[in-house]
């Protein structure tokens, strides 16, 4: 083979031919972030020139202070706002799912795999966009409008969270385990807290860092439930856009903001995925 080599037995080195892939492939990945920077760092003219730049400029500073006093974009509450739905979001639906994956994986209850068959169908349908009509006059008559909890609410739920845990938690957990320590006296509740939370935190780490993204991502939802002095951080960089005009400099300047939280998590959460990974392999 040509991509990978064998030196010794169970132990395997990357070829040329996977070298080259394999940077390619980041490559293509960072381009589009080193393109933002290069438009964020620059003027608005700059924008439009043939060739197009391919280096920093040097008003990225400038940029991003303009991004902060746009009045009509108000970016810091954006950032703020985002920051706690996403944290409120992200917690329950890694709670809520771990919880459920344990009791559809270890318990046994009646209509269990009906039940789960319900959460799964659920999957296939867009409930967000259907509902957002019923959704809206519910958080009307609860007086809700303009208030995070209304972002917050709908999302705490998963069923693709719920889907996860229960696979994971099934593969991770034997169910001898779970019996073995029932049969020593744990009751429900200590078996999930000892013996399955620790087993499943790669998998809880994986749930975070793509429930983050999603809710941190959201759109559509926080542009109908809150005014616009009152946004989450995607609605506050479509804020940054001009009557008439797009500036795509600051709106780069903040998208480049917008995704250091992402960055963020992302690395807190991969160094638990490897950890959690390099563990069950020392274990086994």
């Amino acid at each position: 083979m040509t991509a990978i080599q064998h030196n010794t037995p169970g132990v395997f080195k990357a070829g040329v031919l996977t070298k080259v892939m394999l940077a390619f492939t980041v490559i293509l990945s960072i381009f589009p972030i080193y393109w933002m920077i290069i438009i964020a760092s620059r003027s608005n003219d700059d924008v439009h020139d043939v060739p197009p730049p391919f280096l920093p400029g040097g008003n990225l500073g400038e940029n991003i202070k303009a991004v902060f006093e746009a009045e009509n974009a108000h970016f810091l509450t954006g950032i703020v706002n985002s920051v706690i739905i996403t944290s409120a979001v992200t917690l329950a639906v890694v709670a809520i799912s771990t919880l459920a994956g344990f009791a559809f994986a270890s318990l046994h209850f009646r209509g269990r795999n009906l039940l789960l068959l319900s959460i799964v169908l659920t999957m296939m349908v867009p409930l967000q966009q259907m509902g957002i009509v019923p959704l809206y006059q519910m958080m009307v008559t609860l007086g809700w409008t303009n208030t995070l909890q209304a972002v917050i609410l709908p999302f705490l739920v998963n069923g693709f969270g719920v889907f996860l845990m229960t696979q994971y938690t099934r593969q991770a957990v034997p169910r001898e385990l779970v019996e073995a320590a029932r049969v020593d006296g744990a009751h429900t509740g200590r078996i999930w807290w000892s013996v399955v939370l620790p087993a499943v935190r790669p998998g809880m780490a994986v749930l975070s860092i793509q429930t983050f993204m999603l809710i941190w991502n959201e759109f559509l939802w926080p542009s109908i439930i809150l005014r616009a002095d009152n946004p989450t951080v995607q609605v506050a960089i479509r804020m940054l856009n001009e009557k008439y005009s797009t500036n795509y400099v600051l709106v780069f300047a903040g998208t480049a903001l917008s995704i250091i939280p992402l960055v963020l998590v992302f690395v807190f959460f991969g160094r638990q995925i490897v950890s959690g990974l390099m563990d069950g392999a020392v274990k086994s």
